[in-house]
């Protein structure tokens, strides 16, 4: 009986001797496995984070570096600390371009309630011809703001344009819309509108078409008619798709440019003979100015890099107010 039961007990002492070596080997393997794969992942992503840093990180720390220098009339740069930034807060033609640029993207802001109402018609069931309504109100956004701009100049063109021909066949005179500083504001806006209303209409539609159909059955049930339930279901279950659409109109027209800057004139010396210029003149417009036109390339660069300030600012107070409107579901 002894010499049966040794080699019996011996077995249980060899194989947990064992099982922790050969935990130990898996855990080797698993860790050479994740490192080896974290390195194939930074490999996959370099390409990208290698464009993202030459093209647009770099030029962001090179701005930020030129807004505190002047450039000479042959280049070259010169330390000024903060002069440009000093300047800047005392020139009046840079207040009032950011006061044409702040109309402007408010005025283009009331074209969401505009691509709501046209995403909530092409939403009702059985309506037919949604997709050409849909390619019609998209293409906008697709043209080019160069041939935006110059098919809009001949529109609001004061002499023979279309709009002011609609208005003498109902005995109203027109004016020259794009050279009147008390109608160049509203003129650029409407085009901004129209320009955008087509994006913001297809995202408001899709975020229209995620909203189950149950929602809309029990209010029916409770009684709540098409008014209550687009006040109590589609408005808060649309919040989100409003909200993202709301951040890229500011973000997006607080950068406007080339319409601008197309409609006051075909360059900056015809732009800058409009007795309107003043009145349109946006903030990038004043940047390109003053860095290109002028050649103050460091005053330049401190503009745009308040912009981007303002514009992250706005950002986040944007995202800081959404927490009080917007319902996710």
């Amino acid at each position: 009986m002894s010499v049966d039961t040794q080699p019996k007990a011996a077995v249980p002492a060899q194989r947990s001797h064992q099982q922790p070596s050969d935990q130990r080997e898996l855990k080797r393997r698993e860790r050479r496995f994740r490192h080896r794969d974290k390195w194939w992942g930074y490999a996959l992503i370099a390409p990208a984070g290698l464009g993202l840093a030459v093209f647009y990180l770099w030029p962001v720390v090179q701005t930020l570096y030129y807004s505190f220098t002047e450039w000479g009339p042959f280049g070259g740069t010169t330390w000024i600390g903060a002069a440009n930034y000093q300047t800047l807060v005392g020139d009046p033609e840079f207040w009032q371009s950011l006061g044409n640029t702040a109309v402007y993207t408010g005025l283009v802001l009331l074209g969401i309630p505009v691509s709501m109402v046209i995403a909530v018609l092409l939403n009702v069931k059985g309506l037919r011809g949604t997709g050409i309504y849909r390619t019609l109100y998209f293409l906008p956004v697709v043209t080019m703001p160069a041939a935006v701009a110059v098919v809009w100049r001949w529109l609001y063109n004061g002499d023979a344009g279309i709009l002011n021909h609609a208005l003498s066949t109902i005995g109203i005179d027109g004016t020259a819309w794009v050279s009147d500083p008390g109608t160049i504001r509203f003129a650029v806006a409407v085009v901004g509108v129209w320009m955008t209303v087509g994006y913001n209409m297809i995202l408001l539609l899709a975020g229209l078409q995620s909203i189950p159909g149950d929602y809309y059955e029990a209010a029916a049930l409770d009684g709540a008619g098409r008014v209550r339930q687009f006040l109590s279901v589609t408005l808060p279950l649309l919040s989100p798709t409003l909200f993202f659409t709301t951040v890229l109109s500011v973000i997006q027209s607080l950068q406007v440019f080339d319409l601008v800057y197309l409609m006051l004139g075909a360059n900056t010396q015809n732009a800058l003979q409009n007795p309107a210029y003043g009145e349109g003149q946006t903030v990038v417009m004043l940047f390109f100015q003053k860095a290109f036109f002028d050649n103050q390339r460091g005053y330049g660069a401190a503009i745009v890099c308040v912009l981007f300030v303002l514009i992250m600012a706005l950002t986040a107070v944007q995202f800081r107010l959404q927490k009080k409107w917007v319902h996710y579901a």
